[in-house]
């Protein structure tokens, strides 16, 4: 009998040691200030044909446990969506010899080694493998521009603050490439650039561009403090810009002095890519910004307003978000989860003042500023999601679904915050234009929240409570109840009393606005999320179907597409000439394809087209006017 227990004792702790690994090292918390000496990156990214940066790092160590971490929690993403999956060919060595590595079986972002005998330093060598195609993210490397992320060619030791980690990076880029980045550089030899070391945080938040064809612009001449538009193109016949297209980014840079009375940097550099190759981007940093948008800019510039609010936005954010951070952002390093629940703060309120300056600035045209916005407030009128889900939950989406596509993102809801977040704060500044008489605004806000310690680089941080209580510095009011029952609250119907009050309001038409048809022909779809509920592509795919819409209804998702309408092959002149004939009772027949399954379809709708704009509500007073118009 003993026997038989001991042989089960025995298969059960082996049982046991199969389901639950050997216990881990434990990752060391950030608790240690600063990390002693000084880590030197090497990066080389002339790898053009394959895409592949190659990094090599000098760590001084002490013999004995040592954790490593690839950053996890990136600043401006939000969430956990450090790009592991691309990090390879990790190895490390110390005297020579090599040094094997375990990765934690929990925190994954975490690799443990042990640091030999009279090891000095750890050396290590690894690669970041720019994707390929857009399925595996953002292209970062292309044959003509650059980008290196910090971020995603670092290793720092776990246990220390990010703020104490000194780091020395080198970069070695293609052959006669010029390069833009906050980063202060030390000297170039060539093609070979070594940089002044820098603390962790400031590295990482020091992106840099590179590419064979650049152009900088300076756009504050003769100041101390200098602001530059840092141009990279896939051609050099993109960079040719005109004088009065650069004027409306000077006066950008004036408008936002202007209006939050402060700056928090050394110097400014756009990074601006134009590239049909190299990801898209927006990306805010203290001193800098990565922005990537497609050729043209400059060459269409008549087709390009609708996009031209990206710069003024993420400008915003040096003060707005880096220089005052909310609370819940106070983390010791990159390993650290981040709290978003002020996230409509940091991104709602610089998507409204991105749209403000960008208009403010002439980038924009103040028509355009109101079809953007009339575009904005017909989206979350339409958002069904809010019948279920508070605009508050929304900041969890980064951490949540990373921003991968939703099959029914407007039920699901996404980011919302951004753009919503953009209409509470339209309602906030006509509300405190309204109690005070015109006299304040939250232009007014804006310089007192963000104005304080001028040209500190330091992060000052917030919580809702200093929000509220700089709202009523500016005009007494329940401002906190104000501001949790929009968060909270749900629709139907979006927040547009900020519109009623400037003196507009949304209406429908059967004409698109220039922004409209800008965007649609610049996206190659047709929008039609206001009468049949669904945007479809120029092959017919359906896409951002409209829940309960007249294309729900009838059965149809967005994992369909539009073979033929009423009996004749998709165009979607032919589309669109059937949803105004149907005003006169014709039906509207579509032979769809799902998969291998073609089925007709026919859709009960006699509304004809409808597209968002904003009209003036009579004898009412125009504050959209004074908010677009540029500060004196």
């Amino acid at each position: 009998m003993t026997a038989i227990l001991s042989r089960s004792a025995s298969a059960l702790a082996l049982a046991l040691a199969l389901a639950f690994p050997a216990a881990h090292a434990d990752v060391p918390a950030p608790v240690n200030p600063t990390y002693p000496g000084t880590i030197v990156l090497n990066v080389d990214a002339t790898n053009l044909s394959q895409q592949i940066f190659r990094m090599r790092m000098s760590i001084p160590v002490k013999p004995g446990p040592l954790t490593l971490l690839y950053p996890q929690w990136l600043p401006a993403n939000h969430g956990p969506n450090g790009p592991i999956t691309q990090l390879a060919g990790l190895k490390f060595t110390a005297n020579g010899k090599p040094v094997e590595w375990t990765r934690d079986p929990v925190q994954v972002f975490a690799f443990h080694v042990t640091v030999p005998e009279g090891a000095t330093t750890l050396e290590a060598e690894y690669q970041y493998l720019s994707p390929l195609d857009a399925s595996q993210g953002r292209n970062t490397m292309t044959d003509d521009i650059l980008g290196v992320q910090w971020i995603s060619t670092t290793l720092y030791p776990a246990g220390y603050v990010a703020r104490g980690v000194t780091v020395q990076a080198n970069l070695k880029l293609p052959t006669g490439w010029q390069y833009a980045t906050a980063l202060e550089t030390e000297n170039r030899q060539g093609d070979d650039i070594r940089f002044k070391p820098s603390d962790l945080e400031t590295l990482v938040d020091s992106p840099l561009f590179a590419g064979r064809y650049y152009k900088q612009f300076d756009l504050d001449p003769g100041a101390k403090v200098p602001v530059r538009l840092n141009v990279f193109a896939d051609t050099p016949e993109s960079l040719e810009a005109k004088p009065e297209q650069i004027e409306p980014h000077r006066k950008l840079v004036q408008q936002a002095y202007k209006l939050f009375g402060s700056h928090h940097y050394d110097h400014y550099d756009f990074l601006f890519a134009l590239s049909d190759e190299f990801g898209g981007i927006g990306r805010e940093h203290h001193q800098s910004s990565e922005n990537g948008v497609k050729p043209g800019y400059f060459t269409d510039w008549s087709k390009s307003e609708a996009g031209r609010d990206l710069l003024p936005h993420e400008y915003t954010h040096s003060w707005d978000g880096k220089f005052r951070r909310p609370a819940g952002q106070n983390v010791p390093n990159f390993n650290v989860p981040l709290q978003n629940e002020l996230l409509y703060v940091y991104e709602g309120q610089t998507q409204y003042w991105g749209n403000v300056l960008a208009a403010r600035s002439g980038l924009v045209s103040i028509a355009g500023a109101r079809d953007a916005l009339a575009a904005t407030a017909a989206r979350y009128d339409s958002v069904a999601g809010r019948n279920w889900r508070a605009l508050q939950d929304t900041v969890n989406d980064p951490i949540m679904n990373a921003r991968r596509p939703l099959g029914w993102a407007n039920w699901q809801r996404s980011e919302d915050y951004y753009s919503e977040g953009q209409l509470i704060w339209l309602d906030v500044d006509t509300r405190l234009r309204e109690m005070s008489n015109d006299k304040r605004s939250l232009n007014d806000f804006a310089r007192a929240f963000y104005s304080m310690n001028d040209g500190s680089h330091l992060p000052a941080f917030y919580t809702f409570e200093d929000v509220v209580a700089t709202l009523n510095k500016i005009q007494p009011y329940d401002w906190a109840s104000f501001l949790r029952s929009k968060l909270d609250g749900h629709g139907p119907g979006a927040p547009l009393d900020g519109l009623a009050r400037a003196g507009w309001k949304l209406v429908y038409t059967d004409t698109p606005t220039d922004l409209i048809k800008g965007a649609d022909d610049r996206n190659k779809v047709t929008d039609l999320s206001y009468s049949l509920g669904f945007t479809v592509a120029a092959d017919g795919a359906i896409r951002g179907l409209i829940w309960d819409g007249v294309a729900f209804r009838a059965g149809l998702a967005a994992n369909s597409s539009i073979v033929a309408v009423n009996n004749r092959v998709y165009k979607p002149e032919l589309l669109k000439k059937a949803i105004t004939e149907a005003k006169d009772g014709k039906p509207i027949q579509l032979l769809v394809k799902k998969g291998n399954v073609l089925r007709t379809v026919s859709l009960d709708y006699r509304g004809g087209l409808r597209y968002p704009r904003l009209e003036r509500i009579p004898g009412t007073k125009d504050r959209l006017e004074a908010i677009f118009s540029a500060l004196k």
